[in-house]
């Protein structure tokens, strides 16, 4: 089986050209045989992924971008999904190829088998020892099992029990503080409307005086303005009288 990977050596796409360098870098990092297809020089290439590509996979404009991956004739995926198994660990899947033995990939899949068997494989120990419970009848295991559950259960009763007082104690000095806190907003609240109406007072008393300042000052403008007229008058009065 051999693996294709169909590039575009001469793109003008900085994004494509990443994701063309990240496929092909992981495939050797992996020793994973493959080859190189290049759509940019070779029309047949371009035409041949355009056409392989399923019609479910290709973007709206229904043109696939390289990188594409196939095994043989058989679609593989995008770097998209090169990329989720990449993450899952699952590369040699996405692949159809077998993964090798002591890999990550092979211990997963190695774990589903056992699992759908019903037959789950033994993990050991750091010591290379294996868990003496797999040796140990069910009916032993399981009474075991339940006699711990029952500890346990009791455990996190009273652990709870006492959980309990601490989160009410701490309900309690929270209420406190709230309480605390809403009192000193209240007389913060008190201190600023009482220094708001005095500053209200005092531009008050301010006004008041400016009025009567002023009316004090028309007053005398007009009594001014009275003795100039009189005192007109009689220059007329005497001119005439002359």
């Amino acid at each position: 089986m051999v693996i294709k990977v169909f590039l575009a050596s001469s793109s003008g796409s900085t994004a494509i050209k990443k994701k063309q360098q990240d496929v092909v870098g992981f495939l050797e990092a992996l020793k994973v045989d493959y080859t190189q297809l290049d759509i940019a020089c070779n029309e047949e290439n371009r035409m041949w992924m355009r056409q392989n590509v399923p019609v479910d996979k290709k973007p709206t404009n229904g043109i696939p971008l390289p990188p594409q991956i196939f095994n043989e004739d058989s679609y593989c995926g995008d770097y998209d999904t090169f990329f989720d198994a990449k993450e899952d660990n699952s590369v040699y899947a996405f692949l159809g190829l077998p993964p090798p033995p002591g890999s990550k990939e092979a211990e997963q899949a190695a774990k589903v088998l056992g699992v759908e068997n019903g037959t789950p494989a033994e993990e050991p120990k750091a010591d290379g020892s294996v868990d003496a419970s797999a040796e140990v009848p069910v009916e032993e295991r399981n009474g075991d099992a339940h006699g711990e559950e029952e500890q346990a259960a009791d455990e996190e009763e009273v652990e709870g029990e006492g959980e309990g007082g601490e989160e009410e104690d701490v309900a309690d000095e929270e209420t406190a503080g709230d309480e605390a806190l809403a009192e000193e907003e209240e007389e913060a609240v008190e201190e600023t409307d009482e220094q708001a109406n005095a500053q209200e007072e005092d531009e008050q008393e301010e006004a008041d005086e400016d009025r009567d300042e002023e009316a004090e000052v028309q007053e005398d403008e007009e009594e001014e303005e009275e003795e100039e007229e009189e005192e007109d008058m009689e220059e007329t009065q005497e001119e005439e009288a002359e």
